[in-house]
Order: C-alpha cells, then sequence, then structure tokens
C-alpha cells in the first residue's frame, strides 16, 4: 500500500469517527438531565464510557477521560452545548462553565432580534436559567452575550 492510500484510509477514518461521534452527541445530548448543567455534561461521559465497555468505578472513567484527551472533550463538550436553529438564524452557545450564553447569528448578514433571542432561549429550555430581558443582555457587534441566572442550577 502507497504511503498516499494509507494518508487517504487514515483521512476517511478521521472523518467518519467524526461524523459518528457527532451525530451520536446530536442525538442524546438532551437525554441527560438537568439539560444545561454540569452534571448533564457528566452524565453523558458516564454514559459513553460505559458504552465503550468501562467500568463506573473512579479510576476507569479518570482513564477514559485520559484516553480520550483533552482537543477531543473539549469539542465535544463545545458540541454537547451549543444549538443551531436553522429557522430563526441563530447559532447559541451555552456552557455552564462560561459566564454568559452566546447567541451569533449564522448568516452574517443576520441583526439579531430580542424576540427571536427569547424564541430561541425558551425553545431550547435556557428561559428559566437566564434572564429574558434585553437590559440585562449585552451587545457586541452581532454577538448578544446574557449571563446565567444567579440561582439556576448550573
Amino acid at each position: 500500500m502507497s504511503s498516499m492510500e494509507q494518508i487517504s484510509r487514515t483521512s476517511i477514518q478521521a472523518k467518519a469517527f467524526e461524523f459518528a461521534l457527532l451525530e451520536l452527541i446530536y442525538s442524546k445530548r438532551d437525554s441527560f438531565q438537568p439539560l444545561w448543567s454540569i452534571d448533564s455534561w457528566a452524565k453523558f461521559l458516564i454514559w459513553l464510557s460505559l458504552n465503550c465497555g468501562l467500568s463506573g468505578e473512579k479510576e476507569s472513567l479518570e482513564m477514559f477521560a485520559k484516553a480520550m484527551g483533552s482537543p477531543l472533550t473539549s469539542r465535544m463538550r463545545k458540541i454537547f452545548f451549543e444549538r443551531a436553529l436553522e429557522d430563526l438564524s441563530l447559532h447559541v452557545m451555552a456552557d455552564p462553565a462560561e459566564a454568559q450564553v452566546l447567541i451569533m447569528p449564522l448568516a452574517l448578514d443576520k441583526r439579531i432580534n430580542d424576540n427571536d433571542v427569547v424564541q430561541a432561549l425558551e425553545r431550547i429550555g435556557l428561559s428559566d436559567k437566564v434572564s429574558l430581558s434585553s437590559a440585562a443582555w449585552e451587545r457586541h457587534d452581532s454577538i448578544v452575550s446574557i449571563p446565567w441566572n444567579m440561582k439556576s442550577d448550573i
């Protein structure tokens, strides 16, 4: 086998893995309650670890985390806590470890209006975790940042 065939084979395998991992996260992320919490992320990782044949013991979970590596785990977490709302043309990033929820337009020429933001927050289940009042929001060019409620269980 030539080195070009090996590179191509490796590239195809990597792309297939990436696709499968994305689809797994998309299909399962809403299964772990409470949504939009560090607990939901931890439950997802434990579930993934168990389905990879590891036990739920602390040492086994730590081994799983090390094997996944920081770059892959960070990418998975980003995907886990983001949503794209095509009909509103909005991209929401709501990692509870961050200070704010970020809402960005999917299209460069889209101006974000307050009603769309509220609708997006309600649709994805964030309306009780952040303020729905635009007075609490900050606008940075085309990005809206919304602080988490202090009382919410993030």
